[in-house]
C-alpha cells in the first residue's frame, strides 16, 4: 500500500475536490431538470479537447470555447415546435461524433481516446492540485453567488420572475458553470461519465433526504464515499478510476432504490 500511496493520494484528493462541487451542482441540475444539458456539455468537452490538440492550444481553452459555443448554439436553435430533450440529444450525439472523429484523425492522440472517454484520475500529480483547488474554489464561489436565485427558479419560475430574477441571465450563468465543471472533470471521469458523477449522488440523496438542504449534505457524503471507494478499488481491481467511481455510485443508487421500495420513508 505504501508503494501506491504517492500515486493514489493526489488522485484521491483531486477526486474529493471535484466531489465538493459536483454534489451541490448535481442537485441543482436535478432540480432544474437539466441532466440532458449536462450530458451535452460533457460531450462538448471531448470535442473541445480534440480541437485544442488539433490547433495546438491549451486543452482548458478548447473546452471553454466549445462550451461557450454549445451554450450559444442551444440558445439560438431553441424552438417551441421541437422538444428540448430531442434537441439536446442531437447536439450531444453530434459533439461526441465530432470529438471522436477529430481525436482518431490525430495519430499522436489515438492511444489516449479511452482516457478522454472514461478519464484517468491516477495521472493527476501533486503539481496539478493547487490549480485544481483554485478552480474548484472559484466554482463553489460562483455557485454560492447564484444559488438562491437558481433554487427559486427551480421551485417556481413565475414567482421568481415577479421577485425580479432574470431567468435568461440565470440560465446562462448556470450553463456556464456546468461547462466549467465539465472542463475540470474531464480528466477524472472522462466525457462519457461526467453526467454520472453529477447526477447519481443527487439521485441517491433525493431518495433519502427530507429537504433540499438535507439533500445537498447527503449528496456530498455519497460523492466523497464514491471517490474514495472508486480510487482505491481501481487500484485493487486494476480498473479505470472513472469507471470505478461511477459504478460505485450506480451500485449505491440501485441498492438505495430497491431498499426504499420496501420502506415507508420517501424523499421530500
Amino acid at each position: 500500500m505504501n508503494d501506491w500511496l504517492p500515486i493514489i493520494a493526489p488522485a484521491w484528493i483531486a477526486g474529493s475536490l471535484l466531489a465538493l462541487l459536483s454534489a451541490p451542482l448535481g442537485c441543482l441540475v436535478l432540480w432544474r431538470r437539466m441532466a440532458f444539458f449536462a450530458d451535452t456539455l460533457a460531450h462538448g468537452a471531448l470535442f473541445g479537447v480534440a480541437l485544442a490538440v488539433w490547433l495546438s492550444l491549451p486543452s482548458d481553452l478548447g473546452t471553454v470555447l466549445v462550451g461557450a459555443c454549445v451554450v450559444g448554439v442551444l440558445t439560438v436553435i431553441e424552438d417551441k415546435r421541437l422538444p428540448s430533450d430531442a434537441l439536446l440529444a442531437v447536439v450531444s450525439a453530434s459533439l461526441l461524433c465530432l470529438g471522436l472523429l477529430t481525436l482518431t484523425q490525430l495519430t499522436q492522440q489515438q492511444a489516449n481516446v479511452l482516457g478522454f472517454l472514461f478519464g484517468n484520475l491516477l495521472q493527476v500529480d501533486w503539481a496539478d492540485l493547487p490549480r485544481l483547488a483554485m478552480m474548484i474554489v472559484a466554482g463553489l464561489g460562483f455557485l454560492a453567488w447564484i444559488w438562491g436565485k437558481q433554487v427559486k427558479l427551480a421551485t417556481y419560475e413565475p414567482l421568481a420572475q415577479i421577485s425580479g430574477i432574470n431567468p435568461t441571465a440565470q440560465k446562462l450563468f448556470f450553463m456556464g458553470l456546468l461547462a466549467g465543471f465539465c472542463t475540470v472533470a474531464l480528466q477524472a471521469v472522462g466525457s462519457l461519465l461526467i453526467s454520472g458523477l453529477l447526477i447519481l449522488p443527487a439521485l441517491i440523496a433525493r431518495l433519502l433526504a427530507n429537504s433540499p438542504k438535507h439533500m445537498v449534505i447527503i449528496a456530498l457524503m455519497v460523492a466523497q464515499m464514491a471517490v474514495t471507494c472508486g480510487v482505491w478499488g481501481s487500484v485493487w481491481l486494476d480498473a479505470p478510476t472513472g469507471l470505478s467511481i461511477v459504478l460505485t455510485l450506480a451500485l449505491v443508487f440501485f441498492t438505495t432504490l430497491i431498499i426504499s421500495k420496501f420502506t415507508t420513508k420517501h424523499g421530500y
